[in-house]
């Protein structure tokens, strides 16, 4: 009997509990988004305005917040998700300028070790024992196309900004002969 005493008032509570028109949503909303917390007074105030009892339009503000808090929830994950998206493309563009920096470097250290050696004019044939050889001018030509490449090469590392072969007042490209 209780049982169904209960069940009757349940259809009574749900028989009485109106569906909300659009002029009271409206004005619901309305006070919603002047603020999202409901007061006592405030509540008393809508529920005589509204016509309605002072319960459900707490029910109505509790309902409406867990929506609003979900739906902020949702927004703020978009954005977070679309600034990893961003920050990962970009880890991924550093990456690939990173790994391409590398090689060039690399390559530079190559060229640079290739190009550091000191020219050795001991290493030019004993031909040159006759002044005005025409193997020895060729050889001491070949030596001094080397050092130019090397001042290129340097020029081009370092830049020239109008004090191109020096540092501190010493020239690195002077002759060592």
């Amino acid at each position: 009997m209780d049982f169904l005493n209960a069940q009757i008032r349940k259809n009574n509570l749900k028989c009485h509990k109106k569906r909300l028109t659009q002029d009271q949503v409206r004005l619901l909303e309305i006070s919603f988004s002047s603020n999202n917390k409901l007061d006592s007074d405030r509540k008393s105030q809508l529920a005589q305005e509204l016509g309605l009892p002072p319960r459900q339009v707490a029910i109505w503000y509790q309902n409406k917040r867990a929506r609003w808090k979900s739906q902020s929830l949702e927004v703020d994950y978009k954005a977070l998700q679309q600034r990893l998206d961003s920050v990962l493309e970009d880890n991924d563009k550093l990456k690939l300028e990173v790994e391409r920096l590398r090689k060039e470097l690399n390559k530079t250290q190559e060229m640079l070790l290739g190009f550091n050696t000191t020219p050795n004019y001991s290493s030019i044939s004993s031909s040159c024992d006759e002044v005005g050889s025409t193997s020895c001018l060729q050889q001491l030509h070949d030596q001094s196309k080397h050092n130019h490449l090397d001042k290129e090469l340097y020029a081009c590392l370092i830049g020239d900004e109008g004090h191109f072969g020096t540092h501190d007042g010493h020239n690195f490209f002077a002759s060592s002969l």
